[in-house]
């Protein structure tokens, strides 16, 4: 996947919309980077290809994720 990266570029010399979602000061400097999104098929073979990829699959506890997560955070609230 080929990108186009431009440094230094001022925050004020950006489209408007993206000045808007960035909150950053007209004068701060940014990195912009350009990429072709990968579409939904490669992006799928990619995790295919990963080692990782699944790796929780046969877990029992993980079989009702919203559960399992709700049970993770409780101690945080």
């Amino acid at each position: 996947m080929n990108a186009v990266v431009i440094k230094h570029v001022k925050v004020s010399e950006l489209p408007e919309d993206w000045r808007t979602r960035l909150h950053a000061a007209a004068n701060a400097r940014v990195t912009v980077r350009i990429e072709e999104e990968a579409d939904s098929r490669e992006a799928a073979e990619e995790n295919a290809e990963n080692p990782l990829f699944g790796m929780w699959q046969d877990r029992e506890e993980t079989t009702e994720v919203e559960a399992y997560v709700r049970k993770l955070r409780a101690p945080r609230f």
